[in-house]
């Protein structure tokens, strides 16, 4: 198992920990959401990374650490609302909203090790900064086909971009859990 895998699934862990328990104290409740408008709770949590990034300061005592986590976490469910679509009685199973949750998520871990092969981890030297911005841009991008009914001409759809999401949040994480990884600078 490389670093990046082990890394991945340690951050990977963090966000199913968040996850199961906001289960346990919300249920399933995010099933009544259009994917819509998980890509707009995305969006605010992205945007507020962002402000934070460029004021240098929060007003609230949550850092962007938990805003990455939210990320990965609304992005793995947006996946599951795509295949499964909203409900109006939002009570799922837990096993299966987790096992979902974790096979949408390791769906974007085999994609990020199909494109680290062929990018040979440059996102390493990149800058969590940079992987705001990216989420803001695949989020712009998202609602874009979301306005076309889920039509595209040429791009990838919906899903795919989630899972760039799932993908970029991730480093981000990877960036802040690991600071003195000499290949994450």
């Amino acid at each position: 198992m490389t670093k990046t895998d082990k890394q991945f699934d340690h951050v990977i862990n963090i966000c199913k920990d968040i996850f199961e328990k906001k289960m346990r104290d919300y249920g399933t409740a995010w099933r009544i959401l259009r994917t819509s408008s998980m890509t707009d709770q995305i969006f605010i949590k992205a945007q507020r990374i962002r402000s934070i990034e460029t004021k240098g300061v929060s007003k609230v005592d949550e850092g962007v650490r938990s805003e990455f986590i939210g990320i990965v976490n609304y992005a793995a469910m947006a996946l599951v609302q795509l295949e499964l679509q909203p409900a109006d009685q939002p009570e799922m199973d837990p096993d299966q909203a987790l096992k979902m949750y974790l096979d949408n998520v390791y769906g974007s871990k085999s994609l990020m090790e199909n494109k680290n092969h062929d990018y040979d981890e440059a996102w390493r030297k990149m800058r969590i900064s940079s992987f705001t911005d990216l989420i803001l841009m695949k989020l712009h991008r998202t609602k874009q086909i979301e306005d076309n009914q889920g039509k595209t001409i040429i791009s990838e759809g919906i899903d795919a971009n989630y899972m760039d999401i799932i993908n970029y949040a991730i480093f981000a994480l990877i960036k802040l859990e690991f600071p003195n990884d000499e290949d994450n600078k």
